[in-house]
Parts: C-alpha cells; structure tokens; sequence
C-alpha cells in the first residue's frame, strides 16, 4: 500500500511540474512539453494532479482535449480502482 502511495505522490508531483514548466515556457523560445507527453502522464495517475493545476493557473484551459478529456480519464481511473477495490 505504501509503494502504490509513493508512486501515486510521484507521479502527481510530475503531472504538476510539466504543466507549470509547460505554462511558462508557453510562448518563448523553450521547448515545450508535447500534448502526447502531458495525457500519459495523466493516464499514469497524475490526471487530478494535472486537472487542479492546469485550472488554478489557466494553462490549456481552452483546449477540448484537455478539459474534457482529463475528467474521463479520471472516471477511468476512478472506475478502475473501484473494481480492483471491490470487484475482486
């Protein structure tokens, strides 16, 4: 139990430093941080993570894929833990 928390605080922590490093390097001459890159990071758990920061400093907010597309991810992943809690 304690490594799946370590890992979940991981990659939260990730999800949160790539969106803010992406927000401030958004429309500068850094490279930025690929769409594909942010979503797997939210597949690999840090979705809430990414959706609480990228609303709190208005990064992505306009994009559909992001705004949408993290709260199913999150349902995903709520629905997965669900089964592995109860369905097993």
């Amino acid at each position: 139990m304690e490594t799946i928390l370590i890992y979940a605080a991981a990659v939260s922590l990730a999800a949160i430093v790539l969106t803010v490093y992406d927000k401030a390097v958004a429309g500068g001459k850094a490279r930025r941080v690929p769409e594909k890159t942010l979503l797997l990071t939210a597949l690999l758990g840090g979705s809430v993570a990414m959706y609480a920061t990228m609303r709190l400093i208005r990064h992505k907010t306009q994009h559909k894929k992001f705004m949408l597309g993290l709260p199913l991810i999150m349902l995903l992943q709520a629905a997965l833990i669900f089964g592995y809690i109860y369905l097993l």
